[in-house]
């Protein structure tokens, strides 16, 4: 914990990396709250007991190198430290779960959650989410996903999902998911959190699988509105939405030009006029 603020019965969303995230949906959405209520540093779960790091790999960055404080005869003053030029530190940055907090308004804050999908210990994993979410009194989860799916790239989004009260899905026009197989870390989470009594909504973009592009602006702009709507969130989504009318675009121009898969959008919408 890097504080331990009171907060009004708080709201959680949380969005992982990976097998939970194509096209970068969820963790986007994530990352456009926390710029939309300028949240701050809350907590952070270490990486250490739950990844395998020869599959997911710390990374080296290059970063400024910090300023330093002089006192010389002229003053205080501040200097680049290392050598000249262009000065640079080089720092590991491991795959750990960030959690940050902000307010909606003067009577409703939110924390966000983002990281990537734990390797090892899912249960132990849960347990230090869960811990959190005691301490600083969550009242309700919001869980976000994407997934790769049979679906015509140029139909609006569809999001499906499931949630503690099934009549939030109806108010929310979003289809209850019948999904059986295996899941990830927000599935696991997602019952976990219903087990301690703590009311989930789960959202998840299905995108097509056949065009491998990431971000996807699409799917996270399906999930920010959905989002949005449950947390009555006044959010600018209008520069999601400029990117994801030049995503569409530029993926109408990459179907017409490959026969191949001009066919193979053809054929998904006649299974789909059948249905």
């Amino acid at each position: 914990m890097h504080v331990e603020p009171t907060l009004r019965e708080p709201v959680l969303v949380l969005a992982f990396g990976g097998w939970n995230d194509a096209g970068d949906s969820a963790t986007t959405v994530v990352r456009y709250v926390d710029a939309a209520i300028h949240s701050v540093p809350l907590a952070e779960i270490d990486a250490d007991e739950f990844f395998d790091f020869t599959v997911r790999r710390p990374e080296v960055i290059q970063r400024p190198a910090p300023k330093r404080i002089r006192i010389g005869d002229s003053g205080v003053g501040e200097y680049e430290s290392g050598a000249q030029g262009s000065p640079r530190e080089r720092v590991i940055v491991w795959p750990h779960t960030e959690f940050r907090y902000g307010s909606i308004d003067e009577t409703r804050e939110i924390i966000t959650g983002i990281g990537a999908e734990p390797h090892l210990r899912w249960g132990h994993y849960c347990d230090s989410v869960l811990d959190l979410c005691r301490r600083l009194g969550v009242a309700r989860v919001y869980l976000l996903g994407a997934y790769q799916a049979d679906v015509v790239y140029s139909q609006p989004v569809q999001v499906t999902g499931f949630a503690t009260r099934e009549e939030e899905l109806t108010e929310l026009a979003v289809t209850a998911s019948d999904y059986q197989g295996p899941t990830g870390v927000i599935g696991v989470l997602g019952a976990r959190f219903e087990e301690e009594g703590i009311p989930v909504v789960s959202l998840w973009a299905g995108l097509p699988h056949y065009i491998n592009a990431t971000p996807n602006p699409r799917g996270a702009l399906a999930l920010l509105q959905k989002l949005a709507h449950c947390l009555e969130l006044q959010v600018d989504d209008q520069p999601l939405q400029a990117s994801a009318a030049e995503f569409e675009e530029k993926i109408n121009k990459l179907v017409a030009s490959d026969p191949e898969l001009s066919e193979y959008v053809r054929q998904l919408k006649k299974r789909e006029f059948a249905n």
